[in-house]
């Protein structure tokens, strides 16, 4: 076996399992689940009409690189949303891939050279899929604390000159997961002058940039920056999004990788042996999904019901603010984030995650300790339910 398995912690849903599974919860009361980031809205009824038509499909072989049609989509979507100075290539510039889980894990895999002391960096919190592909790359990890004191970004700051110098992969999450923060144009001119002086790579994850509450001010991306300083060829810089938020469509594994050409002509090569095709018949739902933007609008509306709703419920009994964009609220609890968890399941029969099952001690600071994420994907009527049970809960357990 690879030895490297031996460093991957229990994935945080299995760690709360064995959690909750130390109490029962009250049987009268109805189980809500915020915990999971499962999009629970309706998937687009033109996607799922694409879908019925295409099952003959089945027959056929997809290739690794895609209809040219879907990464037309894919393309087109991304240049008008980010406005790009010009198209984005759709032969160059951009690849399907099984949803962005998958392409970071594979991502990692192809760019990491290690012949050399390879270092990763990576926000904490975080979305654990970037602990385990650098370990499985044999590269080492560099958690950068996202806390309070820093709006909920990564201090980079704080990395050395060496530290600098043996980054290969930098990993941004934006808008965040757990935290909800939106990395600003700022800081990704900053750190794109970074990776030139360098040689890194910016792997930007932007799976959430459609979830967001103002209309006016979407999430700024990565390829946006790179448009705005000139950098057409987006040179070092990465990005992944997916139509499992945007679009609520998380069983369709359908995203895509962009950015600098000539890193993807040889992430495209490694895929070719990965085996990693999406079905013909995803492809073509997809580019449905792409192609429309009232359904991904009427999305938005909905979560800002739900932000606007539990945040009145709550804001006099805990501390807890609107996050930058996202799904996620990621409030301060008042006792240990894990024993919130299991109290409030055992008491209330609503499960959310321990910030720390998120983060990583880091010289003796977790920086998810005392923090819960709590996902709004459930109805409208159960996240007000689940909101005045929580408030119940911490009136209860002063």
């Amino acid at each position: 076996m690879n030895p490297d398995i031996e460093k991957l912690q229990p994935y945080p849903f299995e760690k709360l399992k064995a959690l909750l599974a130390q109490v029962a919860p009250p049987q009268k009361l109805k189980h809500i689940s915020l915990s999971i980031g499962e999009p629970k809205h309706p998937s687009p009824k033109i996607v799922l009409d694409s879908l019925s038509e295409n099952m003959s499909k089945l027959s056929n072989y997809p290739t690794t690189k895609g209809l040219p049609e879907f990464r037309l989509a894919m393309a087109d979507w991304a240049t008008k949303r980010f406005s790009l100075n010009s198209p984005l290539c759709h032969e160059d510039n951009i690849l399907p891939v099984n949803g962005t889980r998958e392409a970071i894990f594979s991502f990692t895999q192809a760019v990491i050279d290690r012949t050399k002391n390879a270092l990763i960096i990576s926000p904490n919190p975080f979305y654990q899929i970037y602990e385990g592909a650098t370990y499985l790359a044999g590269a080492e990890l560099l958690l950068l604390a996202a806390g309070e004191e820093n709006n909920y970004s990564p201090d980079y700051d704080a990395v050395t000159e060496l530290q600098w110098q043996q980054c290969q992969i930098l990993f941004l999450c934006s808008p965040g997961n757990p935290t909800g923060s939106v990395t600003s144009a700022k800081t990704l001119k900053k750190l794109i002058s970074l990776s030139d002086k360098y040689d890194f790579i910016i792997a930007s994850d932007e799976c959430y940039s459609e979830i967001y509450c103002d209309e006016k001010n979407p999430p700024v991306g990565l390829l946006q920056v790179c448009a705005e300083l000139g950098r057409d060829q987006y040179k070092r810089c990465i990005v992944f999004h997916s139509l499992s938020k945007r679009s609520n469509l998380p069983g369709l594994r359908s995203g895509f990788i962009a950015g600098d050409a000539s890193i993807l002509k040889q992430y495209f090569k490694y895929r070719t042996y990965h085996g990693s095709a999406m079905p013909i018949q995803h492809q073509l739902a997809s580019i449905e999904a792409w192609n429309d933007e009232s359904h991904v609008v009427q999305n938005r509306v909905e979560y800002k019901k739900k932000f606007d709703a539990v945040l009145a419920v709550l804001q006099d009994v805990m501390d807890i603010s609107q996050t930058d964009a996202s799904f996620y609220l990621w409030p301060k609890t008042h006792i240990p984030d894990d024993t919130f968890t299991q109290k409030l399941f055992e008491q209330q029969n609503v499960t959310v995650l321990p910030g720390s099952y998120v983060s990583r001690t880091v010289n003796g600071v977790n920086p998810g300790t005392n923090h819960i994420r709590m996902a709004l994907v459930a109805s409208e009527q159960d996240c007000i339910e689940a909101a005045n049970r929580i408030k119940q809960f911490i009136q209860d357990n002063k």
